[in-house]
């Protein structure tokens, strides 16, 4: 994920843990210069979920262009692959009209898909998917360390979905995943001028904003929201349905967590994920990559403008 300078196309890139500040610098510096938000949050492709993936309201992007925000039906998964390809003809799009492009989330996986293309794996046997996906989370780390035993040792027993998509692809082809990711085509990043801004600010001020907007997850809106996908009796391996809250609220729905438990239950998941996506954005990325430490608060919202704009 290098930085392709000179004249290339420009592309803003946002990118940082949930509840660090994103989609209102993104807004600003949409506002600022006449740019476009371009989502790479992969919660909040979905339009069953605004207030639960904390998608911008209609009031905000009723201030700036949004793109790729609720565009997708729960029911039908976004993969990285299929997100990117949105992307990358959004942001085309975007360009030839001379405006900028500011791609803003915290999906790291659907960022460098875009940025460095995907390995060229040709289509899984469905019957072997069907087998694999059957297979216990036990049954699947000890199946995947007789046929690929490093990435056995690289994945936890407990990361089960891409301890499955590791055995089908060795099962399907004949060779591990590692030897398909040597190459990947496709990726746009030496082909745009990228500016890209990390926000890592403090991790209190991070946890406290985590636990607040959770809270208000569990609002009436929130539940609301959850309720009406129980209703449609969704595949509960969709994406959609393992969000980010939506386990929670389900079950506070469901009557089997009561409030102060499923807030307890949902702060911790919170909290946890952004724990998660605060450590990939501050090791994965290019080391020159700037990263903006602050609390991303009215007083320093020009500090970060600044470099982006």
């Amino acid at each position: 994920m290098n930085i392709q300078s000179s004249s290339s196309p420009r592309l803003a890139l946002i990118a940082g843990p949930t509840a660090s500040g994103k989609s209102a610098l993104a807004l600003a510096v949409a506002e600022r210069i006449g740019g476009v938000v371009v989502n790479a949050d992969s919660a909040q492709v979905y339009r069953d979920l605004r207030i639960v993936s904390a998608r911008p309201s209609p009031e905000e992007e009723a201030r700036a262009p949004h793109l790729l925000y609720g565009y997708r039906d729960g029911a039908e998964p976004c993969s990285a692959a299929d997100w990117a390809a949105d992307a990358k003809a959004a942001i085309r799009d975007i360009q030839s009209t001379g405006r900028l492009p500011i791609l803003t989330g915290g999906t790291g996986l659907y960022i460098r898909t875009l940025l460095e293309g995907i390995a060229p794996i040709p289509s899984i046997d469905p019957a072997i998917r069907a087998d694999v996906r059957a297979l216990t989370a036990a049954e699947g780390h000890a199946a995947l360390a007789r046929e690929d035993a490093a990435a056995a040792q690289r994945l936890r027993p407990s990361d089960t979905s891409r301890i499955a998509r590791a055995l089908e692809v060795v099962r399907s082809t004949g060779r591990p995943l590692a030897h398909w990711q040597e190459e990947k085509t496709g990726g746009i990043g030496a082909e745009v001028n990228l500016r890209p801004l990390l926000l890592l600010p403090p991790r209190a001020w991070l946890t406290e904003r985590c636990d607040r907007r959770f809270e208000s997850m569990l609002e009436e809106e929130g539940v609301a929201e959850v309720r009406a996908l129980l209703d449609r009796r969704l595949d509960p391996a969709l994406p959609v349905m393992r969000a980010i809250g939506v386990p929670e609220i389900a079950a506070f729905i469901e009557g089997r967590l009561d409030r102060d438990d499923a807030l307890a239950a949902g702060r911790i998941a919170t909290r946890q994920y952004a724990k998660r996506q605060y450590t990939w954005f501050a090791r994965q990325p290019p080391p020159d990559w700037p990263k903006f430490i602050e609390p991303l608060e009215p007083g320093n919202m020009e500090k970060a403008l600044a470099l982006l704009v």
